[in-house]
């Protein structure tokens, strides 16, 4: 008898020690069965780019309350960024106490990112040994002084490093002299309103910083990963170092795929991230470059915070994260394909297979699937949502596409909108 039985309308899906073991008609029976003729069977989320902020900073967002907003959006893998947690991860010996952490809370599988900072690169052979599953550097002020940005003689050094131990660098693609002399220059001014903000990080920041870091990562071998590249121009240079040599990963958050400048006026605080939401125009060409097939993968880049700190007398001053871990597949279903036509095989590489492919994680037989009615509509309520403070941009708004199941490795995690996973989740690490 199978673990688990998945009854599709032609073929069923059996399971056994967490492994996909069989794919046909008429499978044997399991001890747990789940119809799922009018469901449309997906690879579960791998999320790249969360913050979770285990240790020290659960108040802002937990293991236990960030991997269950996860799953119940279909997520079975995310990867954990070095900064929020306190410490940060800079060393082996932070990177085992986040691990121990997660292991924990968390009811999702995890990789976790260590941190490439001016005083981390002597620890990076460490963190790799522990299984890190790359290394991530802020180009521009983290908000964080415990997590410094990476000069480029840090960035030079550190994806030095990295190739020899053949793990990517993740890079936060804003120039600093860009971003910290616009930011003083209308502060002067007296400007502290979302007009200001937005003025602070234009594109070109973006850019700049993105052929920045491609000609490290040719000059040293260097796989390169930019994190939530927010526009059309920034894929396009971010392609254009590729065509040169360099070795680069693209990802974008469902944010800048959903909202723009106008929402951020709208909405306020909540909708503030870095780099920031642009225009209706900049929105859809990086549509089109996710159409195309230019962007490689989706991360939620999910950073919440206390509520406390989305308010500030000055919009400078107000925490920049967004809440949205439970909303990558909703938002790519219903905007990219019920309004755009982006096909269920191209959201399955964009959130799972070419994370696999770059980071070597997930992935073979491993029993992770997520379940989707994509006739029912996703009402997002303060009350649906599952992470530690329940406020998202994206509370009331309905998006057609429903998770119904989460299974992570041949557990079922999620289950019509309860949690029902019995086990932790453990560390994953890059597989050749």
């Amino acid at each position: 008898m199978h673990d688990l039985v998945i009854r599709g309308r032609t073929e069923d899906i059996a399971i056994e020690d967490e492994l996909i073991v069989s794919v046909g008609p008429e499978l044997p029976a399991g001890r747990t069965e789940i119809d799922a003729t009018d469901l449309t069977i997906l690879p579960g989320l791998i999320d790249v780019h969360v913050h979770f902020n285990e240790p020290g900073r659960a108040d802002w967002e937990g293991g236990e309350t960030g991997s269950r907003a996860l799953a119940a959006g279909g997520g079975v893998i995310f990867a954990d960024m070095p900064l929020n947690s306190t410490p940060c991860t800079v060393s082996a010996a932070e990177f085992d106490n986040k691990r121990r952490a997660l292991e924990a809370t968390s009811i999702c599988d995890f990789a976790l990112w260590g941190g490439l900072t001016p005083d981390s690169i002597s620890g990076m052979a460490e963190m790799a040994e522990r299984g890190a599953v790359g290394f991530k550097a802020f180009l521009c002020d983290s908000g964080l002084p415990e997590f410094p940005r990476a000069d480029d003689l840090t960035l030079l050094e550190g994806m030095r490093e990295a190739a020899r131990l053949r793990l990517p660098v993740a890079v936060h693609a804003e120039s600093e002299e860009i971003t910290k002399g616009l930011t003083r220059r209308l502060l002067q001014q007296g400007r502290e309103d979302v007009s200001a903000f937005l003025e602070s990080r234009p594109v070109i920041a973006e850019v700049e910083a993105i052929r920045r870091a491609g000609v490290l990562a040719r000059e040293t071998g260097c796989k390169l990963h930019i994190v939530h590249i927010s526009s059309g121009a920034g894929v396009a240079a971010a392609l254009e170092a590729r065509g040169e040599g360099a070795d680069i990963s693209i990802e974008t958050c469902p944010h800048y795929l959903f909202f723009t400048v106008d929402d951020l006026h709208r909405i306020g605080a909540i909708a503030k991230c870095a780099p920031p939401l642009r225009t209706v125009s900049e929105r859809e060409r990086l549509w089109l470059a996710v159409l195309r097939g230019e962007v490689d993968m989706i991360g939620s880049d999910h950073s919440p915070c206390p509520p406390s700190m989305k308010e500030h007398s000055s919009f400078f001053g107000i925490w920049g994260g967004i809440a949205g871990v439970q909303s990558t597949l909703p938002v790519l279903l219903a905007e990219g394909h019920f309004k755009r036509g982006l096909t269920l095989d191209r959201i399955a590489a964009l959130t799972s297979a070419n994370a696999t492919r770059r980071f070597g994680i997930g992935g073979g037989r491993r029993a992770d699937l997520v379940l989707v009615n994509l006739d029912d509509t996703t009402e997002i309520t303060g009350q649906s949502l599952m992470h530690r403070h329940r406020t998202s941009p994206y509370a009331g708004y309905s998006l057609r596409g429903t998770v119904h199941h989460t299974i992570r490795r041949g557990e079922l995690i999620y289950s019509e909108r309860k949690i029902a996973a019995t086990r932790r989740g453990k560390l994953v690490t890059p597989h050749a």
